[in-house]
């Protein structure tokens, strides 16, 4: 992509909250559109911060303003009060194990965004996760409105600060060390045209059902890049947007857990690399993810398996073709 095409697309393609503060206005595009909306909260163990979650976006965009036509939060099996919680301020809660039981049941966030697809009924459906503290609704809007108002967008990205929430308290700037440290390396070196997705990692985004359900998800921490990694072979960059939120606080994350995050995100890229042509030949790679921890001067190696297990499309899904094609 040349300079002048990277800047056409930013141009068009990357958008502001504050763009779609007339939430009446989409309303009434969506309406006239015959479209219909669902948002879905993956959870696991989130009683602390998904009940702010769903009273906020439930009272906003569906009492006061009709844009969204079904909300529920999906849940991995939390130990804690989340489903009560949700349940008890007005989501549509659901165990991931009870959707599709007859494809059985796995752990992970890529397990219940596929099983949306299946549950929910909209034409277009809204991710955002369950961690925010900061939560708004523009977390919602922002994120649908490009696929209200244009066509030929299918797949809209958050990207935002991301301050960092400490014991001490906010860190003024951090976050995203994933996608730079490991991510944009990569996107830079195989995919150049995907180093305009400002966020590529974000856990908010918004996509039309078709390409949701023709496409595999991972069910664990390379979900995100497989979405824009096969979506852009399917569609190319013109079928993505991203919008500005501002700002996300959420938990920090342990530099432990994001190598153990980067270790899985490797193997869902390294089969996109092979499975797309890019590389002739796909080695044996290993699923133990190695590290060391020292404790009163003595060194431990630590040994966890790490699977990137993936759903095929649901498309391909026999319950799920009997429910949403013709008979």
């Amino acid at each position: 992509m040349t300079t002048k095409n990277k800047e056409k697309w930013l141009a068009r393609n990357t958008f502001h909250h504050g763009e779609f503060w007339d939430i009446i206005k989409l309303v009434k595009e969506k309406e006239k559109k015959g479209m219909s909306i669902s948002l879905c909260i993956p959870t696991l163990n989130e009683e602390k911060t998904i009940g702010k979650e769903v009273l906020i976006l439930r009272s906003e965009l569906m009492e006061r303003y009709p844009l969204v036509d079904e909300f529920a939060v999906i849940d991995s099996g939390s130990s804690d009060k989340t489903l009560e919680v949700a349940k008890n301020y007005g989501a549509d809660v659901y165990l991931a194990s009870d959707i599709l039981p007859e494809v059985g049941d796995k752990r992970g966030k890529g397990e219940n965004l596929w099983k949306a697809i299946h549950q929910l009924k909209g034409d277009v459906i809204c991710y955002v996760d369950a961690d925010i503290s900061n939560i708004h609704p523009r977390f919602v809007y922002g994120l649908v409105a490009p696929l209200i108002k244009q066509e030929e967008v299918q797949y809209v990205k958050a990207f935002y600060d991301r301050p960092l929430n400490y014991s001490s308290g906010l860190r003024s700037s951090g976050g995203g060390r994933v996608t730079e440290i490991l991510i944009r390396p990569l996107f830079s070196l195989f995919y150049p045209e995907l180093t305009n997705v400002i966020q590529p990692l974000s856990g908010e985004y918004a996509a039309r059902r078709e390409v949701l359900e023709v496409i595999p998800f991972p069910i664990g921490y390379g979900v995100e890049t497989s979405h824009l990694l096969d979506l852009y072979e399917k569609f190319g960059l013109d079928a993505f947007a991203q919008t500005d939120l501002d700002r996300r606080v959420h938990r920090n994350q342990t530099t432990n857990a994001l190598g153990k995050m980067s270790f899985g995100i490797l193997q869902t890229f390294f089969n996109r690399l092979h499975a797309q042509g890019k590389i002739d030949q796909m080695p044996d790679m290993e699923t133990f993810y190695r590290r060391f921890e020292v404790e009163d001067g003595v060194y431990s190696q630590l040994i966890q398996e790490v699977i990137e297990e993936e759903r095929p499309p649901m498309i391909e899904i026999e319950g799920y073709r009997k429910r949403v094609l013709p008979t």
